[in-house]
């Protein structure tokens, strides 16, 4: 995987827990993370609760130690990597953003069509 991808991928996490965190936890922190792939270093800031902040630090992991050259996405993957349990978990954040995301694009091209 590319380093262009692996960021490309770590800000796709970062938005998804982030949303999900907001809307279904309190206690919020922001922690500064430093990631490191390849030759490259990936300074985030992070504002999550110590749960989530957890769930994506372990995906984290799982995206740097990601075996393919070519990424597939992890649930077609012919070599799954996470654990069970934790896999559902990150799939419940990733349901809830990306319909939270799609019905506020939809929400503000209906708010478009009428102005």
């Amino acid at each position: 995987m590319t380093s262009e991808k692996f960021e490309i991928e770590i800000n796709t996490l970062k938005s998804f827990f982030e949303l999900y965190c907001k809307d279904k936890h309190e206690n919020q922190e922001n922690k500064n993370i430093i990631l490191k792939y390849k030759d490259k270093s990936f300074d985030m800031n992070l504002c999550l609760c110590l749960e989530c902040h957890d769930a994506i630090n372990y995906s984290f992991e799982r995206l740097q130690n990601c075996p393919h050259e070519i990424k597939p996405r992890c649930r077609k993957c012919p070599t799954p990597c996470y654990e069970k349990p934790r896999w559902k978990n990150v799939a419940k954040v990733m349901i809830h953003s990306a319909v939270k995301l799609s019905l506020s694009k939809m929400k503000s091209k209906v708010k478009n069509l009428f102005s």
